[in-house]
């Protein structure tokens, strides 16, 4: 017999196991909560334990993704949902030690009154926490009964379970001194009586019954790890878990009431569930979107039908494509026979992000309308965004302190969890999962890559990330917007997903080939557990997709044999030089102005803010017309609101509404998933890659009607000028932004087509780039090795190209200090030491954006202004004398006004900016930064004058 069905009280249980009277007494002393942290009265041990249990078992039966359920039955024997419940159940088991039951006065007194004592060393808090404790205990105890082979990956997840896992020599040394873990007999006793009374009362017979018949992977380890995190917060929630100091009154039935009680307050749910599979040819792009699928999207559906094994796909396809509906459509079928629960769509900014999130919102709504509740958008700015108002501040219940509600420990709080808020009232999503750490287990999330990329670092609770990316279809957009830094992190990504066998796909339309090498070697490699190198083939066309899994222990790499048919044909592209490389852009401007005199639209994209406020200045000084201006530092308000007006004015549906004169004026911001169509477009010189992407929003809808003479896509080239001896002058900024070597290959390849920089505009030396078809090219002879080169130039590229390799190597090296495993690291088979692999120090959680993205730190504040008698919003909002801002509107308003500082003033706003003092009780705003303007809008600010206009955004002189 292994298991037990009944769930008795523990008093019956000790009775069974002949414990005596005396052990049970220690039980019923033992706390796992203090009164304060327990509602206002102490919470036994057993029954924190017995509390997390059955909150797992909800997890189990709504939460946990198919595919977990899946193998935790396969190496338990079939005994899967018992072991989940018992392996989060046991995490607290440490807390049976002095070095934690001392922390509490009033528990102490009792523990010691019932005859368990300890000296004067025993507390050695934080030296010596219970998750420590717990991993020394549960690995002797196991060690014994298991045997090392099983317990050496369980009892890991057990002293890791506060964000950090320690290695064996680690513990080894803390538990050495005895006194903190519990000297003597007695201490030895009433550990291994928690220990077997908590795994009788959960449904084992013994510890031995627990045994599993094989381990997990590592990845599947760390995916398993972020739920038992997951269920020990919602269990140490004191609304609903309330204390129990009465040990009669503990048993499994009664946790499991709480349990249920909670989990259906709480909301918490996870995404489908199990998937039924689509039927076999089904149109599913039609089905969730009401329109055919297109060759591409096609193909990729029938690779995702018929690929054997979990696996990668990567989606080489033209800007306009439909590349990410393709992916979602694969998603689902991933989703129905791989065992997956719901879909993280990344991509590269917080722009792009907001129209992605509508996408899947409508998506997930044709699945099941209360579903659309479970998206969530992750980034700093989603209260901006207005669907995301509508579906999750709806249902906050006026409550505006979503990012602590059951908040996660603090690492120097020994005892629980501090409760804030309250449950909302009525359906709607969890507003649990809006804390820190904790958005990607929602069943559906679409946010920036950065939230990938944190799952890959090696951070504090780094797997209640993992956990949430374990249990979905990961789709990762524009994935050649990574830059060299940004790519250690996603390959590393890509080998834990690929060693959890979480089906990823991968979307660019202009991946250069080592990229996607580099990619497909990186989830292989964790795939099949070892670095191999399987050759990705040349595409047979453009669009294609490649296909990457491992099965029956073989790594695949395969490509279908013919290329998809693109959905629109191609069309030429006409380039020309326009020489301006002035801050303000003169010449940039003067040009718009000549281009737009009959009608159009015209989309420029600028390197640089400053850049694009002085051509918008200009422009609005002359131009009787629509000009928008969008880039990185204007309010979150602005830019959302400017944002959604470019869209619906220039967007698929715009129709009628489309302008007969309009100008863009943007940065990077406008560069990818920026779903606008222009007649015109005008770009500084970027990197190829970037720049067939800006090309990207050039005609991009057919039935467009358009002025005669912007009937043909034409591209002007700016940012760059004939320098001595002809070698190119380029933009500081851009060489600042992108390094010279890529610039100047990028400058060879348009020189091809448009002529000498100094050349007549008209005079082209070459032909036409065809976007599609050329875009292949294009962007393989940019990265190549191929000399593009003028023999004025050489030298000059020469000088560029031995820097720019300089600079990956150091980049690259700097990345490989924060990576979740280190190379030599990779092949260990358990958790043990993950965080202290190379170095006791990890990464900082409280800055993890500048973690995954390297170069000049920003700093983002939220602007308010002095006013006589106290503060104002950035819209005039009225706020409290010390900036006090209660209620839920003025808190948006004072938000609305968050903005990113350029690097230059970085340093200066360290040191001298602070929150207001009215900021220190709420959650968004008291970390937060105030940047003070006067009643005339400036301020100084690092020997700057810092001023702020509605329709500039932030100014910096």
């Amino acid at each position: 017999m292994h298991e037990t069905q009944d769930a008795k009280a523990l008093d019956d249980v000790i009775r069974e196991l002949g414990l005596g009277a005396e052990t049970a007494a220690w039980l019923g002393v033992l706390w796992g909560k203090s009164a304060q942290r327990g509602g206002g009265a102490s919470h036994l041990l057993l029954g924190h334990l017995l509390d997390t249990a059955a909150v797992a078992e909800c997890m189990w039966r709504t939460f946990v993704a198919p595919w977990m359920r899946w193998r935790l039955d396969e190496v338990t024997g079939g005994r899967g949902r018992l072991f989940f419940m018992w392996v989060c159940g046991i995490h607290d088991c440490g807390k049976a030690t002095p070095a934690f039951q001392s922390l509490d006065a009033e528990g102490a007194a009792r523990v010691r009154a019932a005859g368990l004592v300890w000296g004067p060393g025993a507390s050695m808090k934080p030296v010596w926490r219970h998750d420590k404790a717990g991993g020394v205990l549960l690995s002797r105890v196991l060690g014994q009964e298991w045997g090392p082979e099983q317990s050496r990956w369980v009892w890991p997840l057990v002293a890791g379970h506060h964000g950090v896992f320690p290695g064996a020599g680690i513990l080894q040394r803390g538990a050495a001194g005895g006194e903190p873990q519990g000297r003597g007999e007695k201490w030895q006793r009433v550990q291994r009586a928690l220990l077997d009374v908590f795994t009788r009362a959960v449904g084992f017979e013994d510890i031995k019954s627990v045994c599993p018949v094989g381990p997990l992977s590592k990845a599947e380890q760390l995916a398993l790890s972020g739920m038992i995190v997951m269920a020990d917060w919602v269990a140490s929630n004191s609304e609903h878990f309330a204390g129990q100091d009465n040990l009669a009154g503990l048993s499994l039935a009664t946790a499991r009431l709480r349990a249920t009680t909670g989990w259906e307050a709480l909301g918490l749910r996870g995404g489908w569930g199990e998937l039924p599979l689509p039927v076999p040819g089904e149109d599913l792009v039609r089905v969730r979107f009401g329109e055919p699928a297109r060759p591409a999207q096609v193909q990729l559906m029938e690779l995702a039908s018929e690929m054997p094994a979990s696996g990668l796909l990567v989606v080489e396809a033209p800007m306009g494509e439909g590349k990410t509906k393709g992916a979602l459509a694969a998603a689902e079928i991933l989703a129905a026979r791989f065992g997956l629960d719901g879909v993280f769509v990344a991509m590269p900014t917080q722009a792009t992000s907001d129209p992605m999130y509508t996408q899947v919102l409508d998506w997930v709504a044709t699945f099941d309308p209360e579903l659309a509740d479970q998206v969530a958008l992750l980034h700093g700015k989603h209260m901006f965004n207005p669907r995301w108002q509508q579906v999750w501040q709806t249902h906050a219940s006026g409550n505006d302190s979503h990012d602590d509600l059951y908040g996660a420990i603090d690492e120097d709080d020994a005892y629980g969890l501090a409760d804030t808020g309250c449950a909302p009232e009525r359906r709607g999503p969890a507003l649990w999962f809006l804390g820190r750490k904790r958005g990607l287990l929602t069943g559906f999330g679409v946010g920036t890559v950065d939230h990938l990329l944190y799952a890959a670092t090696r951070t504090r609770h780094v797997m209640l990330r993992f956990a949430g990316l374990a249990g979905k279809v990961v789709i990762v957009d524009e994935v050649h917007a990574a830059d060299v830094y940004m790519r250690q992190f996603l390959t590393e990504a890509l080998r834990w997903l690929g060693q959890a066998r979480v089906p990823v796909v991968l979307l660019s339309a202009t991946l250069p080939p080592a990229q996607r090498q580099l990619l497909v070697d990186a989830y292989l490699a964790g795939a099949s557990g070892a670095d191999i190198h399987v050759r990705v083939p040349e595409p047979v066309g453009y669009p294609c997709v490649t296909g990457a899994w491992v099965a029956e222990g073989q790594p695949v790499v395969h490509r279908p044999r013919a290329a998809a048919k693109s959905w629109r044909p191609s069309i030429p592209v006409q380039l020309s030089w326009l020489a301006d490389v002035s801050d303000r852009g003169e010449a940039v401007a003067e040009r718009v102005l000549q281009e737009i005199a009959d009608g159009g639209v015209v989309l420029v994209i600028l390197n640089s803010v400053d850049r694009a406020q002085g051509v918008y200045e200009q422009l609005t000084q002359t131009l009787a017309a629509e000009v928008h201006l969008l880039h990185g530092r204007l309010c979150a308000t602005h830019r959302a609101d400017r944002t959604d007006q470019c869209l619906s004015r220039l967007g698929p549906g715009a129709g009628r509404s489309r302008p007969k004169r309009m100008v863009v004026v943007a940065t990077q911001l406008a560069e990818q998933s920026f779903d606008v169509d222009a007649d015109l477009l005008i770009t500084d010189l970027a990197p190829t890659d970037l720049l067939l992407q800006r090309i990207g929003r050039l005609h991009r809808h057919d039935g467009t009607p358009r002025p005669a003479r912007m009937q043909s896509p034409r591209v002007i080239v700016t940012g760059i000028e004939q320098g001595p001896a002809e070698v190119p002058r380029l933009l500081r900024t851009s060489e600042f932004i992108y390094g010279v070597y890529t610039l100047l290959r990028a400058a060879a390849l348009v020189r091809e087509a448009a002529g000498d920089i100094g050349a007549p505009s008209g005079e082209l030396a070459g032909e036409d780039w065809m976007v599609p078809t050329d875009v292949p090219r294009l962007v393989a002879a940019a990265y190549s090795d191929v000399n593009l080169f003028p023999a004025q130039w050489q030298a000059t590229e020469d000088e560029a190209r031995i820097a720019w390799e300089q600079e990956q190597a150091k980049r690259t090296a700097a990345a490989q200090e924060l990576l979740l495993t280190g190379h030599r690291d990779w092949g260990r088979p358990t958790l043990a030491g993950l965080h202290y692999q190379g170095s006791a120090r990890f990464g900082d959680e409280g800055q993890m954006e500048a973690l995954v993205r390297d170069g000049e730190e920003a700093v983002e504040v939220v602007i308010v202004r002095k006013v006589p008698g106290g503060y104002t919003a950035l819209n005039g909002t009225r706020l409290g004398i010390h900036g006090e801002a209660s209620e839920a509107p003025v808190v948006e308003a004072v938000l609305g006004g968050t903005t990113r500082l350029p690097g230059k003033l970085t340093r200066a706003a360290e040191a001298d900016l602070a929150p207001l003092p009215g900021w220190s009780a709420h959650p968004w705003l008291r970390y937060t930064p105030a940047l003070v303007l006067d009643e005339g809008n400036t301020t100084r600010l690092g020997g700057y004058e810092v001023a702020y206009d509605d329709d500039m955004g932030l100014i910096v002189k």
